[in-house]
């Protein structure tokens, strides 16, 4: 097996390393690095793949390269044998299913909606407004599911938790997440507790929401 991440600093790249420690696979790391003032990925990614976005996972001995964070994860899952993936009962695969895609489906926009017109003066400033609101009912709605249940992923810690694992680290740095939500951020405590995470955190170089 020859996996490697090309591992973009401060990404959605990061959660693919630490899966890849928690599943034990043998993974190498190609690095870029966002330009300082514009934050925008190098130009070299787009050599990798077309849209010249991070993760990208390049698996050599099967001539593939595979983008899009939830692709990765289920791929690289499979490559384990289905470890980490859905559980066995249909329901709860279900649920699992929605939360892999939940993460970049719908957590995921407001976040970025509210960096993008944060960097927008005046008007950035009022649109900020109008996007907090919709954040909270989002952080609520995860608020209320870990209230209930340890994982996204079910009754152990699976794919799910891994993709949501970034979008509620983005939250807590920079979208209102905090102790007032604290399932939410117990679960934001295991995940850093875990030591394939820290491992992780060890190959792929500093990490500004840990």
């Amino acid at each position: 097996m020859s996996i490697t991440v090309h591992h973009l600093n401060n990404s959605r790249s990061q959660r693919v390393l630490w899966l890849l420690e928690e599943l034990e696979l043998p993974y190498t790391i190609t690095r870029y690095q966002r330009d300082p003032k514009t934050m925008l990925a190098p130009a070299a990614l787009k050599k990798v793949h077309p849209l010249g976005k991070s993760p990208v996972v390049v698996d050599e001995e099967a001539n593939l390269t595979v983008a899009e964070t939830a692709v990765i994860v289920e791929y690289l899952i499979d490559l384990a044998g289905g470890r980490m993936g859905p559980p066995d009962d249909p329901a709860e695969a279900l649920r699992y299913r929605y939360w892999m895609h939940y993460a970049e489906g719908s957590l995921m926009p407001p976040l970025l909606l509210k960096l993008a017109m944060r960097r927008v003066p005046i008007m950035g400033r009022l649109a900020v407004r109008k996007v907090q609101p919709m954040i909270e009912v989002h952080l609520d709605f995860v608020e209320a599911t870990l209230s209930r249940q340890e994982w996204f992923s079910g009754e152990q810690i699976g794919g799910a938790d891994v993709m949501m694992s970034f979008p509620l680290e983005a939250a807590c740095s920079r979208a209102g997440l905090d102790g007032s939500r604290p399932a939410t951020m117990e679960w934001l405590d295991r995940i850093h507790a875990r030591p394939a995470y820290k491992a992780a955190l060890a190959q792929g170089g500093p990490y500004a929401y840990a």
